[in-house]
């Protein structure tokens, strides 16, 4: 089925069946970046891969946040000024802001001018310096929560794949953030975020990133 982005664009079409995307390469991707360039580097080159990097998982946990509602790809082409205007997601810094960088930030069109959202990612800094002083790194609790090999699928084809908006893990994890006191992190949200920081690897079969990911995450030492 043809597919359109944001701009009314039209994409190219997946396989019904397989959900599967012939590139101009040859190769076949997940459907859902359309083959628009952007959105394919994205899929091939990030999402999925295993990430233990500190500043890495607060942005992304934040920018699935300012999310909601949206779709990813607006978020991904506002990035760059995401960084901008939250000093690179160094959550040390963040964690700082005043009443005047929200103002700033509502003033800011490259970002989205959420004023709830805003305010979240300086409070999630917030609980991000606690939860380093007592895991030691972020990676070390997010990756504590990675689902057993057990709980996944056997085979993740086009249907499961649709079925899964969030787990039990990615449950458990938003409930124990907002125990902490963080916001905007719904299970489906740290669902997302779980999927993009190579905790799971929701590549489709039969996709040309899927064995390349599995590997990367065999061969990944989980933080502790």
């Amino acid at each position: 089925m043809a597919e359109q982005d944001s701009g009314g664009t039209v994409k190219a079409e997946r396989d019904p069946v397989t959900g599967l995307l012939a590139g101009s390469d040859g190769r076949e991707r997940c459907w859902w970046h359309g083959n628009l360039e952007d959105y394919r580097r994205y899929h091939d080159s990030e999402w999925g891969w295993p990430v233990d990097e500190d500043r890495r998982l607060f942005e992304k946990v934040c920018l699935e946040g300012f999310q909601s509602g949206l779709s990813w790809l607006t978020i991904l082409r506002k990035r760059d000024a995401f960084r901008a205007a939250f000093a690179n997601f160094e959550f040390e810094t963040v964690a700082g802001f005043t009443e005047a960088d929200v103002e700033r930030c509502l003033g800011d069109a490259g970002i989205v001018r959420h004023r709830r959202k805003i305010e979240s990612t300086i409070n999630n800094a917030k609980r991000a310096l606690e939860l380093k002083a007592e895991f030691g790194t972020l990676a070390a609790y997010f990756w504590s929560f990675e689902p057993k090999p057990e709980n996944r699928p056997e085979k993740l084809d086009f249907a499961t794949a649709r079925t899964l908006g969030k787990t039990e893990e990615s449950t458990a994890l938003s409930k124990d953030l907002k125990k902490r006191g963080w916001s905007f992190v719904g299970p489906t949200t740290i669902y997302a975020f779980m999927q993009s920081m190579g905790m799971v690897n929701d590549h489709l079969e039969g996709c040309c990133c899927r064995e390349r990911i599995e590997q990367a995450r065999a061969d990944f030492k989980r933080p502790v």
